[in-house]
């Protein structure tokens, strides 16, 4: 490809981080979404091609022409998202309980899964979610042992009845949320297990968190 002033290393660079401010994107959202790492879009803002399928997939989810991406060449916006489009959702390394609270991350991203856009978008913010995997039993038959979970983290404010994945201390629960005066229930679906109330008062706010709204879910079957 020739590096000229339009289509050089630099200006793809630039192009990159002026796209992605403009649609309101962080790296991070970017990285989930492409199915790279951050560094690797780090890297890409600095310059450096992407290589192939990725490129492509950039283009996607900055929703403007490969060619002027990379180039520097013909229009920049597409007029419309293609929502019939790809979107790799990461799977994050960690376990939501269903039952006890466990909770085990390292932040790292295990993999992607592949899903329609189209799909996410009626569902919520695709840049903001993630997927996570059950243990336990509390939220059974709705949701069973080892199923996958789709989390939407930018819908945090509880709506009454609805699914969310919860923080309480250094536990993640994924529990039924309601609100009451100072606090919130989070109650399951298994009878056996009984409502946690859960202080939400100013001193417990960094103990208590909605981490997102559970969007939905999926199994594998034996």
């Amino acid at each position: 490809m020739p590096l000229t002033p339009g289509g050089s290393q630099t200006g793809f660079g630039q192009r990159l981080q002026a796209r992605r401010q403009e649609l309101g994107l962080r790296k991070a959202d970017v990285a989930s979404q492409v199915g790279v790492s951050l560094t690797t879009i780090q890297q890409y803002e600095n310059g450096q091609m992407p290589k192939g399928e990725f490129a492509v997939r950039l283009a996607r989810v900055l929703r403007c022409s490969l060619d002027w991406l990379l180039a520097g060449q013909g229009a920049q916006q597409q007029d419309a998202p293609d929502i019939g489009q790809i979107v790799m959702v990461p799977m994050v390394e960690a376990r939501l309980s269903a039952g006890g609270g466990s909770f085990e991350t390292s932040g790292a991203v295990e993999r992607h899964y592949a899903f329609r856009l189209d799909f996410l978008l009626r569902k919520g913010n695709p840049a903001s979610m993630v997927l996570l995997r059950v243990s336990g039993d509390s939220m059974q038959p709705r949701i069973l042992h080892n199923d996958v979970v789709l989390i939407d983290q930018s819908q945090n404010e509880p709506v009454p009845g609805r699914i969310y994945a919860v923080g309480v201390e250094d536990m993640v629960y994924l529990k039924i949320v309601n609100a009451m005066p100072g606090k919130l229930i989070l109650s399951s679906v298994n009878p056996e297990y009984p409502p946690i109330e859960a202080e939400t008062g100013e001193q417990m706010a960094d103990l208590v968190r909605i981490i997102g709204r559970a969007i939905w879910v999926g199994r594998e079957l034996e």
